[in-house]
């Protein structure tokens, strides 16, 4: 069946001796799974659905090849044996589905996030050239040091072999270690290993020939690239086709996965992990200039999130196969669901980045705000059915509600589900309003086909009130009320002037031609605000209570943001507290230096200024006696990533 409904995603391709079933690929991705540096169960279990899911290939994340290797806290490291028995466990689990594994090598040179102690380690690249993201200066690796880096390399790639992987992908992508070697920009040598395109190829070809020497036939290697840097000193695409068509031609290699960004910039890191705003698929066009200028099998990662873009782009030879990660984060089952033609049931990645990258940047194992399943297999797991059905009443229909309708229908009980307004998801309604934010929108089509699946009923335009709940007579009831704007109280918040975000997305606002956004939350609501406000010619000041926008939310999604403002004129003011207004002037006051700010010469003062939650329904239910979970802002207003997973946990509760 999967043959008829995507005849190029589900055709079966080889590397080396290894057969993979279909051509979706679980790229490597950092998930914060691993214990000591070791993988555990957390990461065996996460890496299984996505094999039981239906994906053909699945690649490990960065492992580290060498002690100079080590940039982030308690990573996975490859250069000794004792790595060996957690892949192998790794293995086993994953082709037990028919899945292939790969596991990623890795060096990151120059490009040290932290240490192991909080110390800032030496870092080494090909030249003393120092990164404008972490602010490094490394060391130029000494002729010595280079050749036993390519050996441990070759070494990791034979405990991969010991261990039953199929092969192993040495990360040359987003300006890591192998990437330094290649720019000449980064690489200032006057050995053999800089200058010229023959120099600067030399360490990657003499890894992987390294890698060939110490393992056995059929065994996969393959390399990931950026086929665009997307920074201002990074290689050009040109320069990148160049190299790695001389180093297909000189090295043995069985396939290239295709990326775009570097670490080594602001600008380039957005591309790790695209956020919404870039289009799906959009790196296409770089695996079709890589795989057409080297003639290697070809895998490329960006944004690819529905089986559809995956297939078209097979079929139009940009790629040989399709890293499908993030989607594969939300749902691990896309693979089963699209091999049999459920593609509406398909949980779609909205590519908000907020607990995928989002949590393993905060040091946390990495999840999803759809799907909090994920990276929590050991704990949340499937759900148990339960032993007596009831007979449930959800109170709220946005995100929190949503799962929870869902997560309780799924168990067996009989769900309905009630919203006061017409329409179902909360917040996210106005989410989806602002700026680069439509995608956002997913979410609720996601849920919302979660909760049909589970049969759960729908009453819209309901306001519940006591008279409702006593003729439904809930047996037991789930509270996913949310939250409304919070309104300081300060000097002059009765004028006619100030207006809250909601207000302005609704339509319910005039807003004047010069504009104070004044952001308590600093996270994605005043920033996307003020470019909304922008984009549509009004001048706008953005009062930050923090040290930038978007603060608190996952740097990518921020420094894109914060780019789109400056190019719109924006004049973002940090560390202001609002302290009040008058009919033409917005009172500031400096958070540190506690002194005045004045804003002068303004027409309308919008509140971004968080929420506060709605409790009507639950203290109605406290005066009746009623049992009930709670679940998101209305318990405390925080995000949709919260209200899911306490939905879910809600839903599994009754």
């Amino acid at each position: 069946m999967s043959q008829d409904h995507f005849p190029q995603l589900f055709a079966p391709i080889t590397l080396g001796k290894l057969t993979l079933r279909n051509r979706i690929v679980s790229t490597g991705h950092e998930t914060h799974l691993n214990q000591e540096g070791q993988i555990g169960e957390k990461l065996i279990a996460y890496h299984e659905a996505r094999a039981r899911g239906g994906a053909g290939l699945i690649v490990t994340e960065v492992a580290l090849v060498h002690p100079s290797a080590v940039f982030v806290a308690d990573p996975i490291r490859v250069d000794s044996d004792a790595c060996i028995p957690g892949y192998r466990r790794l293995a086993e689990r994953i082709h037990a589905h028919g899945t292939g594994l790969i596991a990623q090598l890795f060096h990151p040179g120059r490009e040290m996030i932290a240490s192991e102690d909080g110390t800032a380690p030496v870092s080494y690249s090909a030249s003393a050239t120092p990164n404008e993201r972490f602010h490094v200066m490394p060391r130029p690796m000494p002729p010595e040091m280079i050749a036993e880096v390519i050996s441990a390399y070759g070494d990791a790639a034979r405990r991969m072999e010991e261990a039953g992987l199929d092969g192993v992908e040495v990360v040359a992508s987003h300006g890591y270690l192998p990437a330094q070697f290649l720019n000449p920009e980064v690489n200032q040598r006057d050995d053999d290993y800089g200058g010229s395109l023959e120099n600067r190829t030399r360490f990657l070809r003499e890894i992987a020939a390294d890698i060939r020497a110490k393992t056995g036939a059929g065994f996969v290697v393959g390399m990931r690239l950026s086929g665009d840097e997307r920074s201002h000193e990074g290689l050009e695409p040109s320069d990148t086709l160049d190299a790695w068509a001389h180093i297909a031609d000189h090295a043995t290699l069985d396939y290239l996965s295709v990326v775009a960004g570097s670490s080594a910039t602001l600008a380039g890191s957005v591309h790790i992990a695209p956020p919404m705003y870039e289009e799906a698929g959009y790196t296409a066009p770089l695996g079709q200039a890589i795989k057409s200028r080297t003639g290697l099998t070809t895998i490329v990662t960006g944004r690819i999130n529905q089986p559809q873009e995956a297939e078209r782009i097979i079929a139009s030879g940009q790629a040989d196969m399709c890293g499908m990660t993030r989607a594969m984060i939300c749902d691990p089952e896309i693979g089963n669901k699209a091999g049999e033609g459920r593609l509406d049931d398909i949980r779609a990645c909205i590519g908000c980045n907020q607990a995928c990258i989002g949590h393993f940047h905060a040091g946390y194992p990495i999840s999803c705000i759809q799907n909090p399943v994920s990276g929590r297999e050991t704990t949340l797991g499937a759900p148990q059915p339960a032993t007596s059905p009831r007979r449930v009443m959800v109170i709220g229909g946005g995100p929190g509600g949503l799962k929870a309708a869902a997560a309780a229908a799924e168990r067996g009980h009989d769900v309905t589900l009630f919203e006061r307004e017409s329409q179902l998801g909360g917040q996210a309604r106005l989410a989806q309003l602002l700026p680069h934010r439509a995608e956002f929108g997913g979410i609720i089509t996601n849920l919302t086909r979660e909760c049909e699946l589970a049969g759960v009923q729908f009453r819209k335009g309901v306001t519940v009130d006591e008279a409702v709940i006593s003729e439904f007579a809930p047996e037991a009831v789930i509270v996913a009320t949310g939250a409304t704007p919070r309104w300081p109280r300060f000097e002059g918040d009765d004028l006619d002037h100030v207006v809250d975000a909601w207000q302005v997305l609704q339509g319910k606002a005039q807003v004047g031609a010069s504009v104070v956004v004044a952001d308590w939350r600093a996270d994605w609501v005043g920033m996307g605000l003020a470019e909304h406000l922008a984009q549509a010619g009004h001048r706008v000041r953005l009062a930050v209570n923090g040290y930038m926008p978007g603060q608190t939310i996952q740097m990518y999604v921020r420094d894109a943001g914060i780019g789109r403002l400056h190019s719109l004129g924006v004049e973002v003011l940090p560390y202001m507290r609002l302290f009040g207004a008058d009919e033409d002037s917005v009172y500031l006051q400096h958070i540190m230096s506690q002194e005045a700010v004045i804003c002068e010469e303004v027409d309308t003062l919008v509140l971004c200024q968080g929420h506060r939650p709605d409790t009507d329904v639950e203290q109605t239910l406290r005066r009746m006696g009623i049992s009930h979970e709670l679940a998101g802002d209305c318990i405390a207003p925080r995000t949709a990533e919260e209200a899911v997973l306490e939905g879910l946990r809600a839903g599994r509760a009754v």
